[in-house]
């Protein structure tokens, strides 16, 4: 298999061909290795890679397709957050269903309070779509390695929008799973789990192996017309008027499509989280310690994933799972302004009203603490502790306006973040994480989708919100709008 032809396909579509003897997983892995070697130079996506553990967990899935057993995502490349044990629930789920780790993905490094970046031992992550801009983080080389080609899908995390945001910064499709529902080890409802990848078929499939509704032959239902409420600032966040108009053109796209449906009549304005957020990542440090991304000093150095050096043998074999079909949509090779959307001009940006700057916050990860099961019923996760004093206000707030919307709606939308990628100097003023981290906070699954730049080129992403457990409505808009060709 040839670098390119691996570099063009989905997930899906290395399964589907791994499954029905077109090709090995072995080849496969081959070609990826090869890929991030001649690629990553020019990325640093990689903090490093696995060739004898891929090609050991290749032969293992090449094993099991021959002996009959079905493994929905047979020999996919896999990369793998820094922080992740490849031993994880998280990961081992993944790998059971057939994945191919080849390396651990890059994260922050100590030194900054600000976890919108990656580093590695060649300097810091570079953004696949500018490398003059920061690819996002805390899941910063995740997205980088999918937006490059590198890996068609990647692990991520996301405490305050550490999927979401390296995933409108450099391009491709991020999910965050409803708050506490992923499989992860102690983690707390403020940080899920979720993929970066470049369709909504190879997310779904992701999600499936995960326990979560979807496959790669059906990525979320036909949706019907989806309700949807538009907010550009969310009642406080000082979003720049280019990136909420960007944002808009591929909403109004997707209305033109027969996608969504505006409801202009829902009243969106949230209480500002920032002090629950920061109140939450106290407690937590209290309790149970820093962890890797929590603490002001930044991400510690990556623990999850092991050196080839002490790679061996698989520590899982791939088990059985149901096969799905292979999906043959592809995504661009680098992300522009969907065909048919209206100019930036024509676009009408309600909500836009600049909210009040504040001193730029931590996107990072919790610490590690236990979470109990959903409560039942209502898909809504929660932890055994929760914030006390005004912050349980806030909380309570935010739980209580979102409920109350998503009576009249069935997806939040608003731009990712309210500004473009900060260069390799840091965020300044910005708040990257003020329209992501509310959700954070009340558990509601999101999605970032590749919305096109803004005038100057800068990337600017989607991020639709649905209610607890609805993954579906986010993966099943995503399919639809590559199907119309706006991603």
């Amino acid at each position: 298999m040839e670098g390119d032809e691996y570099g063009r396909l989905t997930a899906c579509e290395i399964a589907g061909a791994v499954t029905g003897g077109r090709v090995s997983a072995r080849e496969v892995a081959e070609a990826a290795l090869a890929r991030i070697a001649g690629r990553d130079g020019a990325v640093r996506a990689f903090t490093e890679t696995w060739p004898e553990r891929a090609l050991a967990y290749a032969a293992a899935v090449d094993r099991a397709v021959r002996e009959g057993t079905p493994l929905p995502l047979a020999g996919v490349p896999l990369g793998i957050k820094a922080t992740q044990r490849i031993a994880s629930p998280l990961v081992a789920r993944l790998l059971a269903a057939g994945c191919v780790p080849v390396g651990a993905t890059a994260v922050p490094g100590p030194g900054t309070p600000w976890q919108t970046w990656g580093t590695t031992d060649r300097g810091p992550t570079l953004n696949p779509l500018g490398p003059r801009w920061s690819p996002g983080g805390s899941s910063a080389g995740s997205a980088a390695a999918v937006a490059a080609r590198m890996v068609p899908l990647a692990t991520g995390s996301d405490g305050a929008g550490s999927v979401r945001i390296p995933a409108a910064w450099c391009g491709v499709l991020g999910v965050k799973t409803t708050g506490g529902l992923a499989p992860v080890r102690g983690r707390t409802v403020r940080s899920a789990h979720g993929p970066l990848a470049r369709t909504a078929a190879d997310a779904a499939a992701c999600l499936a192996a995960l326990g979560r509704a979807g496959s790669c032959s059906s990525p979320g239902a036909e949706p019907r017309r989806m309700r949807v409420a538009w907010s550009a600032t969310l009642g406080y966040a000082a979003t720049r008027q280019d990136i909420a108009a960007t944002a808009h053109i591929l909403l109004e796209a997707l209305t033109e499509a027969g996608i969504t449906a505006p409801h202009p009549a829902a009243t969106v304005r949230l209480p500002d989280p920032a002090a629950c957020w920061q109140h939450l990542r106290e407690s937590r440090k209290e309790t149970a310690g820093p962890a890797a991304g929590d603490s002001p000093e930044g991400a510690k150095a990556p623990e999850a994933a092991t050196g080839p050096e002490r790679a061996t043998a698989p520590e899982a074999e791939p088990g059985p799972k149901r096969a799905t079909a292979p999906e043959t949509t592809t995504a661009p090779e680098k992300a522009t302004a969907p065909k048919g959307k209206p100019s930036p001009e024509r676009a009408t940006i309600p909500n836009a009203e600049p909210g009040p700057k504040r001193a730029t916050a931590p996107n990072a990860e919790p610490s590690p603490k236990k979470t109990t099961p959903p409560e039942a019923g209502t898909g809504r996760p929660h932890g055994p502790t929760g914030p006390t004093g005004p912050a349980a206000g806030t909380a309570a707030a935010l739980n209580a306006a979102l409920d109350r919307l998503f009576t009249e709606v069935d997806l939040l939308a608003t731009p990712t973040t309210p500004g473009p990628p900060h260069g390799h100097d840091g965020p300044g003023e910005s708040m990257s994480v003020a329209l992501t981290w509310a959700f954070n906070i009340t558990g509601h699954p999101a999605a970032s989708l590749p919305a096109g730049r803004t005038a100057a080129g800068e990337p600017v992403g989607l991020q639709l919100v649905a209610p607890h457990g609805r993954e579906d409505r986010l993966l099943a808009v995503a399919a639809a709008a590559e199907r119309e060709g706006l991603l």
